[in-house]
């Protein structure tokens, strides 16, 4: 409870609203180019995908396979990031049928939040609340997303990072999560999202970096 307040302290004294939309949208064609670059083609091929317009994501393809594709902006970052509305955010990432349940819906009320010209404050306390009324899913085992685009900028420092894949763990406490998953031990594929404080979100995450692109291409792991 009090990291919770600390945090939204912080959030409130930082708090912005999103700069002109124009800078968030793309070509739809492009966008759905990109968002399928998140997941090898034998999954993205037969994804739902989504693309942002100015009243949110639409649907421009619908897939087969329970997974949906989509390209991320910067307000999915934690709220502490200090480039939370940076517009050269691009986060492709293809969400499996669990995760398109259950972690989408995040993507999709932040993101109507801040299209309202909600500040981060704002947004903060809105999911907070929709996840205390139980508007939002709860998140359950085996929701999981791919995020192997090497066209992925995730931010001005990590920029396209690792391919990756991601897994979401309901809430619990930090250690008990990654003790769980055996993260970040020695010679563990397996890294827990421990950085990413201020997010009112309620699950654990894992990161499994992996040696190849989606598009086949081996990755120089650093």
């Amino acid at each position: 409870m009090t990291r919770f307040i600390v945090f939204a302290a912080l959030v409130a004294a930082t708090s912005s609203s999103m700069p002109k939309l124009s800078a968030y949208l793309m070509n739809p064609q492009a966008e759905i180019a990109l968002a399928r670059s998140a997941a090898p083609p034998s999954i993205s091929q037969h994804a739902t995908v989504l693309v942002l317009t100015p009243r949110g994501y639409v649907t421009a393809a619908k897939g087969n396979n329970g997974f949906t594709c989509l390209v991320e902006r910067p307000w999915m970052q934690a709220f502490d990031a200090s480039s939370f509305w940076n517009p050269r955010m691009r986060a492709p990432v293809c969400y499996n049928a669990e995760a398109s349940r259950t972690i989408l819906p995040y993507t999709l009320k932040r993101t109507a939040l801040a299209l309202s010209g909600a500040t981060e404050a704002q947004i903060f306390a809105r999911i907070k609340s929709a996840i205390a009324a139980r508007v939002l899913p709860t998140p359950q085992p085996g929701a999981m997303a791919y995020m192997m685009s090497k066209q992925q900028y995730l931010n001005d420092g990590a920029k396209a990072w690792h391919p990756h894949l991601m897994f979401y763990e309901p809430a619990r406490d930090a250690a008990s999560s990654g003790a769980d998953w055996g993260a970040d031990r020695k010679r563990s594929p397996v890294m827990f999202d421990s950085q990413h404080h201020a997010m009112p979100e309620p699950w654990a995450l894992f990161f499994v970096p992996v040696a190849h692109w989606s598009d086949g291409l081996a990755a120089l792991l650093r």
